[in-house]
């Protein structure tokens, strides 16, 4: 229920929950991104990950640029129309974070978020 209520919260997010989570990494992230980071960031395929690229092309949320050092990689950029929507998403998923902090209190709310980790590890495989 409670990744439900999340995830239905954000349904005013013109674009899909994958390519949200693409954009955050793209805006958010302190390195240069390219196709490939994106992939084994997320555990999925390059051409998945390539396929939400040329989505978010076309929406004009990003560009891909040659790698200074390496002109065979791409670097992803982010264009101002997605870090818009970045920062209204973060924004809006900090707070829910905030306020599960908040009530839940800070070593409960440390507990969820270890739990959470553990279950991503057993179901990853580690």
């Amino acid at each position: 229920m409670f990744c439900r209520l999340n995830i239905n919260a954000k349904k005013y997010i013109p674009i899909r929950p994958s390519e949200m989570g693409l954009l955050i990494l793209v805006v958010k992230n302190n390195e240069p991104v390219t196709s490939v980071f994106a992939a084994e960031f997320f555990k999925v395929s390059k051409p998945m990950i390539a396929s939400m690229v040329n989505n978010l092309i076309k929406q004009g949320y990003i560009t891909k640029a040659p790698d200074v050092d390496d002109k065979r990689r791409h670097i992803l950029k982010p264009e101002q129309k997605a870090i818009q929507i970045v920062n209204t998403a973060y924004n809006e998923y900090f707070k829910v974070m905030s306020l599960l902090k908040d009530k839940m209190g800070t070593d409960k709310f440390l507990n969820l978020v270890e739990l959470l980790e553990q279950a991503n590890g057993i179901i990853d495989g580690n």
